[in-house]
């Protein structure tokens, strides 16, 4: 590998942190305000379609994130892990703002939820290049013996940037009343969001080190033909991560608000106090990560997960929120062990002449269509079922799906040289 200029590793990690808070910010301002975003583009006479409609906006704007993460990564593979992320930074920047000003179905009919999947589905692109070139950033700029404390940093700034968009709803909520809300409330998170990439933007570009590109011709063809396998196995190990994060810190304040009928104001409350301990959680897994290696730490997360989806959920279905807020603090010690300890891992399992662009389509690939469709799944499976706790079998199964693929597919990458 080439040489590298110097730069203080306090600059590596903001650089890596920041595009990743803009990013998850905006994804989690907008699964907290899902319901009035579906009465106001979505309307229809049951609330629950309704609410599903809107989800499914949601959803969309995962489910291109495998396309971005071709996007980037072949960018970042191509020409640089630097550019890949300042372009990414940007394709965020802008459609978040512009969703502060879209006009809702009440001013312009059909095209006002068909502008806001289109803002999504670009937002989307975005999000599928950035948090996995900013681990590759984070990790290939580490010591060896602090490669997970150091790709940590990456997580941490996606749960900050969820934890944000969490303290701006319930602000929010405090602040401004239902009507109010409805009314423009909704559109201010938007409008802060898009000046926070901004300053992303700025960071970024001042930055003047970059690691070497990969050394393939045709990164997007190779993923699929030469390393089909490293691809296959970063996308089965996240599964069970994405669903359980996205019902634990997106869907459960619209679980907590519609089926437990507390106030949205107590349920943004509780998320904001969870995502509080994930970033306490978070440095601890990728310590215990770099001490004990990467098997044993996502072992324990991936079978407490699979094991403890269905009481824990049964304690956050309750009236009472104290037993909520422990069943929301059991899951996020889980799901920050399981984030803290896959972290490195990921960057660790893909081969060095494809890495971002693989990284990027295996990661969305499973996190995206998994992840992303979890709070429309959730909700449907709640409605079809008639069964409150049906959405923690969805948890357990995909739990079960990472844990296997742990067993029998992945090697102990703790101390294995990043060039190959």
């Amino acid at each position: 590998m080439n040489t590298t200029t110097p730069t203080p590793l306090a600059k590596i990690i903001l650089v890596g942190l920041i595009g990743n808070v803009m990013e998850w910010y905006d994804f989690a301002v907008y699964g907290y305000f899902a319901t009035v975003i579906g009465k106001l583009f979505f309307p229809a006479s049951d609330p629950v379609v309704s609410l599903i409609a809107s989800f499914g906006a949601f959803a969309a704007g995962f489910l291109v994130r495998p396309l971005g993460g071709l996007v980037f990564g072949r960018i970042g593979d191509k020409v640089g892990r630097r550019r890949a992320m300042i372009l990414s930074v940007i394709a965020m920047a802008v459609p978040t703002m512009l969703m502060g000003f879209l006009p809702t179905y009440a001013a312009v009919g059909i095209a006002a939820p068909l502008l806001i999947i289109g803002l999504r589905i670009v937002q989307g692109l975005s999000v599928g290049g950035e948090y996995t070139s900013s681990l590759i950033f984070l990790v290939e700029h580490a010591p060896e013996n602090r490669r997970a404390f150091s790709a940590v940093w990456g997580a941490w700034g996606a749960s900050a940037g969820v934890l944000m968009g969490s303290g701006v709803g319930w602000s929010m909520n405090w602040l401004l009343d239902d009507a109010e809300i409805v009314a423009w409330g909704w559109r201010v998170p938007f409008l802060l969001g898009g000046l926070i990439a901004l300053t992303g933007y700025w960071i970024r570009n001042s930055l003047h080190v970059d690691i070497p590109v990969g050394q393939s011709a045709n990164p997007v063809r190779d993923i699929f033909t030469q390393y089909r396998r490293p691809v296959l196995r970063v996308a089965l190990l996240n599964i069970g991560l994405g669903v359980a994060f996205y019902t634990v810190f997106i869907y459960a304040v619209s679980y907590i608000k519609n089926i437990d009928h507390l106030s949205e104001g107590i349920a943004l409350r509780l998320n904001t106090w969870a995502m509080l301990f994930l970033l306490l959680v978070l440095p601890l897994a990728a310590w215990l990560s770099d001490r004990f290696g990467r098997k044993r730490v996502l072992g324990v997360a991936t079978a407490l997960l699979a094991a403890g989806a269905v009481p824990l959920f049964q304690m956050i279905h309750s009236e009472d929120a104290a037993v909520i807020f422990l069943g929301e603090l059991s899951f996020t010690l889980i799901v920050g062990l399981f984030s803290g300890g896959i972290a490195a891992t990921n960057v660790e399992l893909m081969p060095a002449p494809v890495r971002c662009t693989g990284l990027a389509f295996a990661y969305n690939a499973s996190i995206g269509i998994f992840g992303g469709s979890t709070p429309m799944m959730a909700a449907w499976l709640i409605d079809y079922t008639n069964n409150p706790i049906a959405p923690a079998y969805w948890v357990a199964a995909t739990a079960s799906v990472s844990l296997l693929t742990l067993i029998f597919m992945i090697h102990e990458t703790r101390f294995q040289p990043l060039h190959t």
